[in-house]
């Protein structure tokens, strides 16, 4: 049997418990600064995104696309450690792409869960690496997937401070 299409994977949400990194800096964890202050910008590290942390400005629930304007939409990895749940200190969202990248569309979200599985921790250990972008090299989020070692759910992972399916939130240049 061959493995899905990264582009076409619709798997269950996975097992509950997995920890789940970086919601609230999306704006939409504990914390809920960004639902709490929705015009307010946060330029501090909120998503990776083509190698580099991104701030951002609020999250506003989008409805799911249709079929004229799926394309517009970017994916947004929350990625989780079920078989540890152990993270890189580090871990946040990452973004299919980023400013500057000519498939950034802007930022229009589709959430996935990316959850490493046994296959990675066996590679890697634990913590497994940090990943900083979705394509090009050791710290892609793609490489690890195309290596066996994350599964992809499209979604939300749920609960207490995740993201809808599909929201609305630009990325800004971080301000330390």
């Amino acid at each position: 049997m061959s493995k899905p299409s990264l582009d076409t994977s619709r798997r269950q949400v996975i097992r509950t418990g997995a920890v789940i990194s970086g919601l609230g800096v999306i704006g939409l964890g504990s914390s809920g600064t960004a639902l709490a202050n929705p015009g307010k910008p946060d330029f501090s590290p909120n998503i990776w995104g083509d190698g580099e942390k991104w701030g951002t400005k609020g999250a506003a629930a989008l409805p799911p696309p249709t079929d004229k304007n799926e394309h517009s939409f970017d994916k947004l990895f929350v990625v989780t450690n079920p078989v540890t749940d152990e993270l890189d200190p580090e871990t946040l969202p990452v973004s299919e792409a980023a400013p500057g990248n000519p498939k950034f569309n802007g930022g229009r979200w589709f959430t996935h869960v990316a959850a490493w599985n046994e296959a990675g921790i066996a590679a890697h250990g634990s913590p497994p690496p940090l990943l900083t972008s979705y394509e090009g090299g050791a710290n892609a989020l793609k490489t690890h997937y195309d290596l066996g070692h994350i599964d992809i759910t499209a979604g939300s992972p749920g609960g207490p401070g995740a993201p809808p399916d599909y929201f609305e939130c630009p990325l800004l240049p971080v301000k330390e």
